[in-house]
């Protein structure tokens, strides 16, 4: 027996969806067909591909499969897409991963417009932190994926703007009122820091204040975060994209010192895009043009 596209498609299910009864309903196929194309995998290979306690999860050999699996898979479907559009027809779908602030400031924005312009493509959003969303591009978990200051260049992408950082208080707290902060004013409140993204470039906006960086306390979640700040718990500093995301009794305020980190929404470097990410990355480009200064957070306050 030779390893199929179904064997792979099934194993990529399986580790994205987090077990065989969700990778079935995304396959639209039944799981006992799920788990014997499983099954078949590790009789060619004669080793386990899968372990199978608790959360499925691949084996070593699973993956170093895997990397090939996603490729092969998202090469195949993008062959069966092509066979099936017409020669002018943008269709297909792709899924888009971005951080939790651009999903709030600029996802909306391209959502919309996608709908609109390219009524045959339907996008799914996967909302993650910063290396996540680089690890699911990379790793063919994703067509395309909006990177925050991407370390290596992505030529055939777009830059989506530049977001400023901004300071996070409660409205009552001392410094509210001020126009700007000095990071040096914030020193004597708890330091709540965003482990979700950001920290290196919020190291960097320290550093250039020449201020030690010091969290009282590291949370994951944004809703979380400002939550503690209404609370009292203490401040934070935060990427302008997510205001809005703070609720009442919470305001964001410019800082002294200014860093931008910039957005770029492109497809993988390491194989070939999907047909219709070029023409949403191209339609992206007009969006970035004309409405971009109006989303980079509070920068117009």
């Amino acid at each position: 027996m030779s390893i199929g596209v179904s064997h792979l498609r099934a194993l990529v299910a399986v580790v994205d969806a987090g077990g065989f009864g969700a990778a079935a309903t995304r396959l639209g196929i039944s799981q006992s067909a799920v788990s014997h194309a499983i099954a078949s995998l590790e009789r060619i290979t004669g080793r386990p591909v899968l372990t199978r306690s608790g959360i499925p999860s691949p084996t070593r050999l699973g993956e170093r499969i895997l990397e090939h699996a996603r490729a092969a898979v998202t090469a195949v479907a993008a062959v069966e897409q092509l066979a099936h559009q017409r020669d002018d027809q943008v269709a297909g779908r792709l899924v888009l991963a971005a951080p939790p602030t651009v999903c709030h400031g600029l996802v909306p924005t391209l959502l919309n417009r996608w709908r609109v312009e390219f009524p045959d493509v339907r996008v799914t959003l996967f909302e993650g932190d910063d290396d996540e969303v680089d690890g699911w591009l990379e790793q063919a978990t994703v067509d395309l994926a909006v990177l925050v200051d991407p370390a290596a260049r992505h030529d055939d992408g777009v830059q989506l703007g530049a977001d400023s950082f901004y300071a996070v208080l409660r409205a009552d707290h001392p410094l509210a009122n001020q126009p700007k902060i000095d990071l040096l004013d914030l020193s004597d409140d708890d330091f709540l820091l965003s482990a979700g993204g950001c920290e290196r470039q919020l190291r960097m906006l320290y550093w250039r204040a020449g201020v030690p960086l010091t969290p009282a306390h590291r949370v994951r979640q944004l809703s979380t975060l400002f939550a503690m700040i209404r609370a009292g718990v203490g401040v934070s500093v935060v990427p302008g994209l997510a205001d809005g995301m703070q609720g009442d009794g919470v305001l964001m305020v410019p800082l002294t010192v200014t860093l931008q980190r910039t957005l770029v929404l492109s497809g993988p470097q390491n194989r070939p895009w999907h047909p219709a990410a070029s023409a949403l990355v191209t339609s992206a480009s007009v969006v970035a043009a004309s409405t971009v200064p109006e989303l980079v957070g509070v920068a117009g306050r």
